[in-house]
């Protein structure tokens, strides 16, 4: 890949930040958008702008038949099997809480289990927890090793004929760790429980084949994956959604409406209540196809070898304790510097131009399972660059200096 071609599509990298060129690696919180994405969402206010499926003028019509066609490039990107099993939801938050409610009404009693792993997201707890309260059901919990890992033979000994979920991350949003999904969800459906794959932190970094996965679920954002924030897709197993109830009512999830009984609309529309975000989800499509063109492979090598670089750099500063050191990963750093609290390191890198997250990124069981309230995560995209990667390693070193006693 032409890497400064890349760069020069993306506006916002062009700036300055106290003086600086701005190095972003916040990626792994929300990525930069691409002019392609940013052209697209004015044209769509510009020149389709209408409420979509339920008129029949000009405008609402193009913009119908811009937002389906949108899912069916999602479908093609996942490579489901057919467009009904895409769902848009406002995120991947969104997507697994429509997962946990709807899955929670049709599937899970009293006495029954769901397994999730101690490296999700809390998006990927809280939902299933609320659904267990309700419900009366059980989580249980994956255990990791130190570098990051999932333990997968105490996984294979959490099932129990009361299982019903497991809920898993396909890539950890604060180690980088790369799970082993397939393997997972082939355990899982041996013991005859569904699986729901999170996929926040890698459909931007990797090719996801639903169907080769065999999961019944996967959810996605649109704003980590380069496209506009409010937009997610939640996929699912026609089968499946089949039997689901919808998870929130109103209009356009409807088939008729009397006061007696309501029935509900077909797949997917059943659980796509009210005006959909139409404009972002075509303005996902052109992520999507911004990252088709760029070549998904050539993007998986690139990244490879920067978070390796990185990697590298990283281990040669003394005092840095490095969170997540599994074989399989992506570019997604969570650091500490001996004696230095992540916020004020955070600080120090954000007067030189270093964009980084600071605290517990939503992990909080993580950071409790390896004794520490929180971390300076750096996470790489696509249009990073080995020399960013050295100017993260001078700003550690700089706040090492600064904060020497």
């Amino acid at each position: 890949m032409d890497i400064q071609k890349i760069r020069d599509d993306f506006p916002i990298l062009s700036q300055k930040v106290y003086g600086k060129p701005i190095v972003y690696l916040d990626n792994g919180a929300t990525t930069q958008k691409p002019k392609a994405v940013l052209d697209t969402l004015v044209r769509m206010y510009a020149e389709q702008n209408a409420n979509i499926h339920r008129g029949v003028h000009f405008l609402s019509e193009q913009a119908t038949e811009a937002y389906e066609n949108a899912r069916r490039t999602v479908r093609d990107f996942l490579n489901a099997e057919l467009s009904q099993e895409i769902i848009f939801t406002s995120g991947a938050t969104a997507a697994i809480n429509l997962a946990a409610f709807s899955y929670g009404e049709r599937y899970v009693g009293a006495g029954d289990e769901i397994i999730v792993s101690v490296m999700e997201h809390h998006s990927n707890i809280v939902p299933w927890q609320m659904m267990c309260e309700r419900k009366g059901a059980s989580l249980k919990v994956i255990p990791i090793s130190d570098s990051g890992e999932l333990l997968m033979e105490e996984y294979g000994k959490l099932f129990s004929p009361k299982t019903r979920l497991v809920a898993i991350t396909h890539v950890s949003n604060t180690l980088g760790t790369v799970n082993p999904v397939k393997e997972i969800i082939r355990i899982a459906h041996e013991a005859g429980a569904h699986v729901l794959v999170d996929g926040a932190q890698s459909v931007q970094h990797i090719p996801v084949d639903v169907q080769d996965l065999a999961c019944d679920f996967f959810a996605f954002s649109g704003h980590k994956l380069y496209g506009p924030t409010g937009i997610g897709v939640l996929y699912g197993r026609r089968e499946l959604l089949d039997e689901l109830p919808p998870w929130q009512g109103g209009g356009d999830m409807v088939d008729c409406v009397r006061f007696e009984q309501t029935t509900y609309n077909e797949l997917p529309f059943k659980f796509e209540a009210g005006t959909a975000n139409y404009i972002d989800a075509v303005g996902l499509e052109s992520a999507i196809r911004y990252l088709l063109s760029a070549g998904m492979e050539e993007i998986g090598a690139y990244e490879a070898a920067l978070t390796q670089y990185a990697l590298e750099q990283l281990q040669q500063i003394d005092g840095i304790r490095i969170f997540g050191t599994a074989k399989h990963r992506t570019g997604t750093f969570s650091l500490l510097l001996d004696g230095i609290h992540p916020y004020d390191t955070g600080m120090i890198l954000d007067k030189m131009g270093i964009a980084v997250r600071t605290g517990t990124h939503c992990t909080q069981p993580l950071m409790q399972r390896y004794g520490i309230e929180g971390t300076v995560r750096a996470s790489f995209a696509l249009y990073n660059t080995f020399e960013e990667a050295d100017r993260l390693c001078e700003g550690l070193k700089k706040a090492q200096k600064l904060f020497k006693t």
